[in-house]
């Protein structure tokens, strides 16, 4: 089904990219409204302060602009609404855009707005160097840098301790016998899922274990290279003899992060936008918990996960004014002071240049020490393939943790998709 929905969205997209957009008509006078979709609601650690700002915001511009949170508290149904939106050739006036290759397609089109003049002045230098660069396709900026991601292993130190292993293994085979020992205490070692759009922690397991093997440039070899397989190998493991739990197969973040915040699990991958719900959620497990680079499997040991999270984009128009309270709205969700704000509330890590207060979580300064420390740092397995060939991996992962195929089978089919 994801197939058949994969290959509308691109026929659409082809239309769309070859159809004018529907100019909408200027508003001469009275209030902007900028209607805001966005899955930084619910129980997501940023919603609080995301909605403090949007509220502070709305006040400071009376009766000029006003911005309107539309809440969609799923983050999967939220992207492929986005998409489909999108492809149709409509965006929201306001939202959050995922930077992978699926969506940058839409820069080629005329339904996103550009902001490359506007970050070629002043504003440019509240951004740490480089994220721009990485959200500019063909010389233009249609989207703007603001959340970033680094997803190092998280592990449970009190479980650790039980289980008499004094510090993170620093080979897979130091993971190995720290697993058996986990195992002996009653502790499952990790949390694994194949499920959702991306099956997110096994994903993140995966790429980590190929940058290993890999190196740096690990991403610029086809999925043909044998090193894809071996990483399988690995990760097959973790799903065997009971190194992660039952319901790893089909269950998805909610399964994976909920075993790790109830104690059930010793190991977990996620990014630093995870600290407010686990330290509001799991305060014992926050307390306990530390971070390191992934075991060496291969030749490189020592790096880590990091990239572009989530950047802003809008709805492409002819109203200058609207056009302009796009702009202002931008500025100041990514003016420094703010998102200090929300980076402390919940944890995240932004594009900004900004400064940890004092009193800033010391988990999320972990996230910073594990970005200092890290020998290099490569991207994602989900973000340098297309949306199909990344669903796909979580099906192609439960095959192979049930038997039905084998590492080399599952990389096979991962080809086949991408082909």
């Amino acid at each position: 089904m994801r197939r058949i929905i994969s290959t509308l969205i691109v026929v659409a997209l082809a239309l769309v990219m070859t159809t004018p957009l529907m100019a909408t008509a200027p508003q001469e006078e009275g209030e902007i409204v900028l209607n805001f979709p966005t899955f930084w609601v619910g129980q997501d650690s940023k919603a609080e302060p995301i909605a403090d700002l949007v509220e502070s915001f709305n006040a400071e511009h009376a009766s000029e602009i006003r911005v309107v949170i539309e809440a969609n508290p799923d983050t999967d149904g939220y992207r492929d609404k986005i998409n489909t939106q999108m492809a149709a050739g409509q965006a929201p006036d306001i939202f959050v855009f995922a930077p992978d290759p699926t969506t940058f397609q839409y820069y080629d089109s005329d339904i996103l707005m550009d902001f490359t003049e506007e970050l070629q002045g002043s504003w440019r230098n509240d951004f740490v160097p480089g994220y721009i660069e990485e959200s500019t396709k063909n010389g233009r900026t249609k989207s703007v840098p603001y959340e970033i991601g680094l997803t190092p292993i998280w592990y449970n130190s009190e479980l650790f301790a039980q289980a008499g292993v004094d510090e993170f293994p620093a080979t897979i085979e130091e993971f190995q016998d720290a697993a058996d020992a986990l195992k002996a205490a009653g502790i499952v070692p990790t949390s694994q899922m194949t499920g959702g759009s991306n099956a997110w922690t096994s994903m993140l397991w995966y790429s980590h274990i190929v940058g290993s093997l890999g190196g740096p440039d690990v991403w610029s070899k086809p999925l043909s290279d044998p090193l894809f397989v071996e990483a399988a190998e690995v990760l097959l493991r973790m799903y065997q003899d009971g190194n992660t739990t039952r319901d790893a197969v089909g269950g998805d973040a909610g399964v994976s992060g909920g075993h790790y915040m109830a104690g059930n699990t010793a190991m977990f991958i996620n990014g630093p936008w995870y600290i407010g719900r686990i330290r509001g959620d799991a305060p014992e497990t926050y307390a306990a918990t530390r971070l390191a680079p992934a075991p060496q499997v291969g030749d490189y040991y020592g790096h880590q996960l990091g990239f572009m999270l989530s950047n802003l984009a809008a709805a492409n128009t002819d109203d200058e004014r609207k056009r302009d309270a796009v702009i202002t709205f931008m500025q100041y969700m990514t003016d420094p002071d703010n998102v200090k704000l929300v980076s402390e509330a919940a944890g995240s890590l932004f594009a900004i240049k900004y400064e940890l207060g004092a009193d800033a979580d010391p988990l999320q300064r972990e996230f910073v020490r594990a970005a200092s420390e890290a020998t290099f740092v490569i991207g994602l397995f989900s973000s340098r393939y297309p949306v199909d060939v990344v669903a796909e991996f979580g099906q192609a992962l439960a095959a192979m943790a049930l038997g039905e195929a084998t590492p080399a089978e599952f990389v096979e089919m991962l080809i086949e998709v991408n082909n």
